[in-house]
């Protein structure tokens, strides 16, 4: 496999210390650096030019690369712009929930080292929707493609609800938005997923994504722990529901044999290189069963350039990480999209597209992009 040799950055001078602090206060400590512009103590690897054929067009939107963060760095959406200067095509901020709260009870976040992993119990921790609609209108006309990811607070009686008043108060604000049905920390939300709560739920999100801002891509989040019959039946409602594309996937229940850290047995959801392999298999699946017609963005284990192409070839047309910038740090972005380039000339591609879903059961490379309009739908937002 292709594997190339990490290259010394800052961030492997500073690593040893920031892992004295529990994982938590290390991921806070980040952030006030992107905030106050001290970047350079993260990184001395400054984002240059992307390679030309890591560019595309999706979602109406102009991405100069496929690489993206996750979800739940930036949960408050406080270093957005930050962010993408280190090179990132896209950012996605959150989960936000409409009212805050506090998420379950610390020690929540644990480091699995010798693993490559995380894992998390959150619980949708959140300030609310107020801070985060307050700084994204800051940023409003500021270069750069964000996304939003939206939750639903955990006393809720009503979810659709919540995610509603998501989508009204920000899909003005951002370029995308998520709606995340996946999170294994809040009770009850993973059986949003299935297919009846997931019909009526999407119906109700297309319909005031619509009223409020119709342009806006609306995607929906999904958890790697789903049975063969959940995987046919959420393609079936996203196909039918005119929803935008599916992010695939969310952390794991599971705790694959192997696991060495002593963290490893804690409550959560398994993020990192373990969920590598069963998240790509859920991603060529979900390509497969939706015939290349929606764009999927690939996420889970991602950690260099051949695990990102291969999210390419299983049908991704974008690519997110997060764990392993816990581990590699910020100069690992660059990295991934220098040796994505080479492994696209090596095969004979001239574009990202071209490489879509070319390992998934035999579907045409690039069919995402081909995707016709559906009946009485709006433009296709892709380009």
């Amino acid at each position: 496999m292709f594997r190339p040799a990490p290259v010394p950055d800052r961030y492997a001078l500073i690593w040893p210390l920031l892992r004295l602090l529990p994982a938590e206060a290390a991921h806070r400590l980040s952030i006030a650096a992107l905030s106050a512009g001290l970047a350079n103590l993260l990184t001395d690897r400054p984002a240059g030019p992307d390679p030309p054929l890591l560019a595309q067009r999706l979602f109406g939107l102009d991405f100069p690369n496929p690489i993206g963060l996750a979800a739940g760095y930036d949960k408050e959406a406080r270093v957005p712009d930050a962010l993408l200067r280190l090179g990132f095509g896209f950012v996605e901020v959150g989960t936000v929930t409409p009212r805050p709260q506090r998420g379950n009870p610390k020690p929540r976040l644990f480091r699995l080292q010798e693993d490559g992993a995380v894992i998390n119990r959150l619980g949708f921790n959140s300030g609310g929707l107020d801070g985060v609609v307050a700084r994204l209108a800051r940023r409003r006309g500021r270069p750069g493609i964000v996304g939003l990811n939206l939750g639903s607070n955990r006393e809720s009686s009503d979810a659709a609800a919540d995610y509603e008043e998501g989508i009204r108060r920000a899909a003005g604000l951002v370029h995308y938005l998520v709606i995340n049905v996946s999170s294994p920390n809040t009770p009850g939300l993973r059986e949003l997923q299935r297919r009846p709560a997931l019909e009526e739920l999407l119906r109700r999100l297309r319909r005031a994504r619509d009223e409020r801002a119709p342009a806006v891509p609306l995607l929906v989040k999904i958890a790697p722990d789903l049975t063969a019959g959940e995987r046919e039946d959420i393609a079936e409602v996203a196909l039918g529901s005119g929803i935008d594309g599916l992010v695939i996937a969310n952390t794991t229940l599971a705790r694959p044999a192997g696991l060495k850290s002593r963290h490893a047995g804690e409550a959560g959801g398994l993020s990192g290189r373990p969920l590598f392999a069963p998240a790509t298999a859920l991603l060529a699946d979900m390509y497969r069963l939706t015939a290349g017609r929606l764009p999927l963005i690939g996420v889970g284990g991602v950690a260099d350039a051949a695990d990102a192409y291969a999210k390419i070839r299983a049908g991704a047309s974008l690519v997110q990480l997060y764990t392993a910038l816990v581990f590699a740090g910020p100069a690992l972005v660059g990295r991934i999209k220098r040796e994505l380039a080479l492994l696209l000339q090596r095969d004979g591609y001239d574009t990202i597209a071209a490489a879509v879903g070319a390992d998934a059961g035999g579907r045409p490379a690039g069919a995402a992009t081909l995707r016709p309009p559906r009946a009485g739908a709006r433009r296709d937002r892709r380009g």
